[in-house]
């Protein structure tokens, strides 16, 4: 039977992941403005119609970057859009 050989240790990547989690914990790579919500259906869908009310998806990007449903009727999603629309 062939060995399969072991790949590369991993620790090294695991601490600087840990490092950039631990600097950057909102995910702010500087160009997205991002806030996560976990709400029941109605009230997600009223906050995500107010981000796309003030601030159009045509001029800030506005979107919903992620969702996934919890238990019972809440949502929990992260909106995303351009800090301006310069």
């Amino acid at each position: 039977m062939a060995r399969i050989p072991a790949g590369p240790p991993l620790d090294g990547l695991k601490r600087q992941i840990a490092r950039h989690r631990n600097g950057n914990p909102a995910r702010s790579d500087g160009l997205f403005v991002r806030e996560t919500f976990r709400l029941d259906r109605s009230h997600a869908r009223q906050k995500a119609q107010e981000w796309f009310d003030a601030w159009p998806k045509a001029a800030y990007w506005t979107e919903v970057e992620s969702w996934r449903q919890l238990d019972g009727d809440e949502i929990e999603f992260t909106m995303r859009r351009l800090p301006s629309a310069d």
